[in-house]
């Protein structure tokens, strides 16, 4: 069970996890040892509530498929355990990361009295700069 939030977990059922080969230098212990983790959550046929998919759907993330299903693949570590810990992590934290509702912003206006304020400044910046000037005479 994955707890995404105090309200909705993901259940491991839902979730498919399969060990591979690693990537990349690591003596014999990489043609050997399947520690990479492929880690597969089919959003649409999931069990989250639907505002979320809906979100989730919407991410522009390289880890979502056309199909609505995220694959993260896990190979940082050693151990196949602590990959995949690091690939439920991340799913979790993809999850989490559309939960947090944006504010909607209201559009405010600068108050009259900062306006003329900035003109001061800008006024009092040119005088400044005008005394640097040759003098014509």
């Amino acid at each position: 069970m994955l707890q995404v939030s105090k309200t909705v977990a993901i259940p491991d059922r839902e979730i498919e996890i399969s060990a591979v080969r690693s990537q990349g230098s690591g003596g014999q212990n990489v043609n050997k040892v399947a520690t990479a983790i492929h880690l597969r959550f089919d959003i649409l046929a999931s069990s989250l509530p639907d505002i979320y998919k809906e979100r989730l759907l919407k991410l522009n993330d390289q880890r979502i498929t056309k199909e609505g299903v995220i694959v993260i693949k896990a190979q940082e570590h050693r151990s196949q355990e602590q990959n995949r810990e690091e690939a439920l992590k991340r799913l979790q934290e993809l999850i989490q990361s559309v939960t947090i509702v944006p504010k909607k912003r209201k559009p405010t206006k600068p108050s009259y009295l900062s306006q003329q304020k900035r003109l001061d400044s800008k006024i009092k910046r040119s005088r400044i700069k005008a005394t640097r000037r040759k003098v014509i005479e």
